[in-house]
């Protein structure tokens, strides 16, 4: 069954979403980041200037591409993906929701990251999250970051 943790109150979800790739890559993790076009754009650009220091390696497939074998080829080549869907992927590691939706087929991977914003749709939507998991079953995690400084 699928681990879910809540990463709640961050104050910058693109910022902290960086942060947060860049430790699980120096850490050997692949992942998976799923979310709305224009929020995969911003976070694309802003992987390539977050850090002087650091580079996260990453790949956002033109959006046509839907196909199970790309994703899983492309994940051979990068431990980042950038995808509005997952689909039929293949990959079961570690699955990263920037979007407002229960992600199709989050049900395929060890680990869901649900990052929210301090905003109150984004917290309304992320209740929305937590009781589909909730109902069916999931042990969800809840990580304060506002409590804690936003730290990662």
């Amino acid at each position: 069954m699928t681990d879910i943790a809540f990463h709640f109150g961050v104050a910058d979800k693109l910022a902290y979403s960086c942060r947060l790739l860049r430790k699980a890559y120096q850490s050997g993790a692949q992942l998976v980041v799923i979310g709305a076009s224009d929020t995969l754009a911003a976070l694309d650009h802003m992987l390539w200037t977050f850090s002087t220091s650091d580079f996260v390696p990453h790949y956002r497939p033109p959006a046509n591409t839907k196909s199970a074998t790309t994703l899983g080829k492309a994940l051979e080549a990068t431990p980042v993906l950038l995808v509005e869907s997952v689909g039929s992927s293949t990959y079961h590691g570690i699955l990263v929701n920037l979007g407002s939706d229960v992600p199709d087929g989050f049900e395929c991977f060890e680990r869901l990251i649900e990052v929210v914003s301090t905003q109150d749709a984004d917290r309304l939507a992320a209740r929305r999250r937590w009781r589909h998991y909730a109902d069916r079953g999931y042990t969800l995690q809840r990580h304060d970051l506002a409590a804690v400084g936003e730290h990662t």
